[in-house]
C-alpha cells in the first residue's frame, strides 16, 4: 500500500473518530446544513420534472389573421401573396412559414363539428365568422424570432380589410420566460444557501480546532507536517456536507408523496397523469458531490485561518 493511501486512510479514521466522540454536535450541524440544502434541492427536483413537460409544448407560433365581416372574398384571397411575403421577410430566417386560407364556410363547418352546437348556429341565419388566414411557423426559435413575429403582426394588421391578427402561441413564450426566471432565482438561492453551508462548516471546524489545540501543538513538536494535521479536518467537513446532502435528498423524496397526492387531483381536471418523480441516480450523485464539496471548502477556509495561529 502506498504511503499516500495510508495517510488518507489515517486521516479518514481520525475524522470518523472525532465524529464518534461528539455525535450529538455532529448530527446537529448535519441538520442545520440539511435545512439550508433542502430548499434548493427541492427546487432542482421541481425544475427537473417541469423541464421535459415544457419541452413537449410547441413553441412554433400560429398567427391567425381575421378579415372584416364585410370584406369581399376576392379581396381576402388577393392578400395571400402579400401575407406570404411579409411573413417570409420577417421570420424567414428562423424557420419555414406556411400560409393557409380558411374560408368562412369552412370555419363554420369546423365550429359546428367541434362544438356540437350546430342547431344553435343554424338559428343565427347567417354565418357570423369571417374569412381568415392561419400562418404556421415551423422550426421557430422563440428567442431569435420573437422580434420578427411582433413586426410581422404589426404589418399584417395594416393590410386592407384585416380586422384582427392574433398570435395563438404567445403563452408558450411566456412559460419559457417564466421557467428562465425560476432557474435564475433558484441559482441565486442556491448560491446564497451555499454560502450559509460554508459558514456553518467553517464555524464547526473552528470549534474542533480549538478543542484539539493541545493535540495539534504536540503533533507539530513531533514533526507532523501541515498536510498531515489538516487532512482529518478536511475529511470532517466533507463528511458533514455529504451527510447533510443525503438528509436533504431524503427529505425531498419523502415530501414528494403527499405533494403528488395533491397534484394528482389537480392533474385529473386536465386529463393528465403528471407526477413529480425523484431525481435520477446521476443527478442525486451530482448534488451529493456538490454538498460534500461545500463542506470541504468550508473546512479548508477554516483550517487555513485558524491552524496558522496554533504554534
Amino acid at each position: 500500500m502506498s504511503p499516500w493511501i495510508r495517510q488518507h486512510r489515517f486521516a479518514l479514521r481520525s475524522a470518523l473518530s472525532s465524529v464518534r466522540k461528539s455525535p450529538g454536535s455532529f448530527l446537529f450541524n448535519v441538520l442545520v446544513v440539511a435545512l439550508a440544502l433542502t430548499l434548493p434541492f427541492a427546487g432542482i427536483t421541481l425544475l427537473d420534472n417541469v423541464r421535459p413537460l415544457s419541452q413537449q409544448l410547441s413553441v412554433d407560433p400560429e398567427v391567425s389573421l381575421f378579415m372584416q365581416l364585410d370584406a369581399p372574398r376576392e379581396q381576402a384571397a388577393a392578400l395571400a401573396p402579400q401575407i406570404g411575403s411579409i411573413a417570409a421577410a420577417n421570420v424567414g430566417g428562423n424557420g419555414k412559414v406556411s400560409v393557409n386560407f380558411v374560408a368562412r364556410e369552412e370555419a363554420l363547418a369546423g365550429l359546428k363539428e367541434k362544438s356540437g352546437l350546430s342547431g344553435v348556429l343554424d338559428t343565427l341565419g347567417e354565418n357570423p365568422l369571417p374569412d381568415s388566414y392561419v400562418l404556421k411557423l415551423d422550426g421557430f426559435s422563440a428567442g431569435a424570432g420573437a422580434g420578427g413575429v411582433d413586426a410581422m403582426v404589426e404589418q399584417l394588421r395594416a393590410l386592407p380589410g384585416v380586422d384582427t391578427v392574433q398570435v395563438d402561441s404567445a403563452w408558450v413564450k411566456r412559460l419559457a420566460a417564466l421557467l428562465g426566471i425560476l432557474r435564475l432565482a433558484l441559482l441565486l438561492l442556491a448560491v446564497t444557501l451555499g454560502i450559509v453551508v460554508i459558514a456553518v462548516v467553517f464555524n464547526t471546524i473552528r470549534l474542533q480546532v480549538l478543542t484539539q489545540k493541545e493535540e495539534i501543538t504536540v503533533s507539530k513538536l513531533l514533526g507532523a507536517t501541515d498536510n498531515f494535521i489538516h487532512r482529518p479536518f478536511y475529511y470532517t467537513g466533507a463528511l458533514l456536507g455529504l451527510s447533510a446532502g443525503a438528509v436533504a435528498l431524503g427529505v425531498v423524496m419523502l415530501g414528494l408523496a403527499p405533494l403528488n397526492g395533491a397534484i394528482a387531483e389537480f392533474a385529473r381536471l386536465y386529463a393528465s397523469e403528471f407526477q413529480l418523480a425523484p431525481l435520477g441516480a446521476l443527478e442525486a450523485s451530482a448534488l451529493l458531490a456538490i454538498s460534500a464539496s461545500l463542506g470541504l471548502i468550508g473546512a479548508m477556509l477554516s483550517v487555513q485561518r485558524h491552524l496558522a495561529r496554533v504554534q
